[in-house]
């Protein structure tokens, strides 16, 4: 699906693809979590359970992770430009059925909507990039298009609580609805075409042995359900935080905003330490580190639920060690897992994109499931924390036969492995 022919010069300064990539980027996790501080709110103004709100999250994952799938073609096969766009008007449809949803089941279908028309959003928004750079300018765009993407989810319940505070719940489809318009004026006035348009990319035969090749590697599958297992909890806890800390913890929605910044904080301290410590380590040898502080906050999240009172530290600070080991992960996991599909890298981004929205959609069924929003967390963040160790040392030990060639394929180009890794 990535086969499309690039167009012979760079149609947007760096600068340019890096403003468009991140808003793209932003809207899915955005769209994902702003509302969550105002869904015990939806609960009680629909007259439903909480189960049936969380399930609101559940269709956006759904929607999300499958059209994504989707998404990546149409834009190989009529453009990145008309694909974002179109998908964008989508999303405000989806926003705008949510701001006038009359019960609960129109706020789903809403919210379904509105995950389809988000799709485009990451899987564009990479597609730029590699469309126009390579090396280090590509390493700086999608370097801070990671970032959004995984600070969206903790940013956006901020915003959500202060507009609660102000407002109401239709104010925040409002403001989503508001996102979306000014994400398809940028788009329509700063945004050019980076690929030729080639409707054969969309054909289903070429694309179902592209995804075939990419789900029969060990490689990719180990290194994307790392990244599904570990990005993937900050979208389960989406579901699951704003019962436990506004319910149970007592936070008010405008206060469960501002503390979700703990998460996003610990996330950036994980982010700069990364960048300092590259000067001494190799980016593959720092996972491990990563794993240490996400196993640590998974450990930490079953003790402190069964052994202490609900409280925002005792729910926080093991969240907190989560985000802060998921810094050291991304970076060279992202890599492992895109690096021996160059052919293929449309299809392989799109995939890695549905299995992290899919591990969002699946533990939130599993967290309606169980009812209870605490017992929920301590299931759900120790499990996907086991998860990802697991993953990790998969991942090694696929990649053990390269190891021993003496080079270190992934995060530098063909340089000697760190002895330290």
């Amino acid at each position: 699906m990535s086969g499309n022919t690039a167009l012979s010069t760079t149609p947007m300064s760096e600068s340019r693809t890096s403003l468009i990539g991140a808003m793209m980027t932003m809207l899915g996790p955005f769209s994902l979590s702003i509302y969550t501080p105002a869904m015990p709110a939806l609960a009680i103004a629909f007259n439903t359970t909480d189960a049936a709100i969380k399930l609101s999250l559940s269709v956006f994952f759904g929607g999300f992770a499958f059209a994504m799938l989707v998404a990546g073609p149409l834009a190989d096969a009529f453009g990145r430009r008309k694909t974002a766009i179109g998908f964008l008007g989508i999303y405000m449809a989806g926003s705008l059925l949510a701001v006038f949803a009359g019960d609960v089941n129109a706020l789903l279908l809403g919210r379904l909507v509105q995950g389809i028309g988000a799709s485009a959003g990451l899987t564009v928004g990479r597609a730029i990039v590699r469309d126009q750079f390579t090396g280090e300018p590509a390493a700086r765009i999608m370097n801070m298009i990671g970032i959004v993407l995984a600070v969206g989810p903790a940013v956006a319940p901020t915003v959500g609580g202060v507009i609660l505070a102000v407002f109401d719940w239709k104010a925040i489809f409002l403001t989503m609805a508001g996102f979306g318009a000014t994400i398809a004026v940028i788009l329509i006035t700063m945004m050019a075409e980076t690929v030729q348009p080639d409707r054969r990319k969309a054909s289903p035969l070429p694309l179902l042995s592209a995804y075939w090749q990419l789900v029969t590697s060990a490689r990719f599958m180990a290194a994307s359900l790392l990244i599904a297992s570990s990005v993937g909890t900050l979208y389960a806890l989406a579901s699951i935080l704003p019962f436990v800390l506004i319910k149970v913890a007592g936070l008010t929605p405008s206060q469960y905003g501002v503390g979700m910044l703990m998460q996003t904080g610990l996330y950036f301290s994980g982010s700069v330490v990364f960048r300092f410590a590259l000067g001494r380590f190799s980016s593959r040898s720092l996972v491990r580190i990563g794993l240490l502080f996400i196993a640590l906050g998974a450990a930490a999240t079953a003790v402190s639920v069964e052994f202490l009172p609900i409280s925002y530290l005792s729910v926080m600070l093991p969240v907190g060690s989560f985000a802060f080991g998921i810094a050291f992960v991304m970076p060279y996991t992202m890599n492992a897992a895109l690096l021996p599909f160059p052919a293929i890298a449309g299809s392989a981004s799109a995939l890695m994109g549905f299995m992290q929205m899919g591990s969002g959609l699946l533990t939130g069924v599993i967290a309606a499931a169980i009812g209870s929003p605490v017992l929920a967390l301590q299931f759900i963040v120790p499990s996907m924390g086991a998860i990802a160790v697991c993953c990790y040392f998969w991942l090694r030990t696929v990649e053990k036969p390269e190891l021993a060639t003496g080079h270190e394929q992934v995060g530098e180009a063909s340089v000697p492995s760190d002895p330290v890794a």
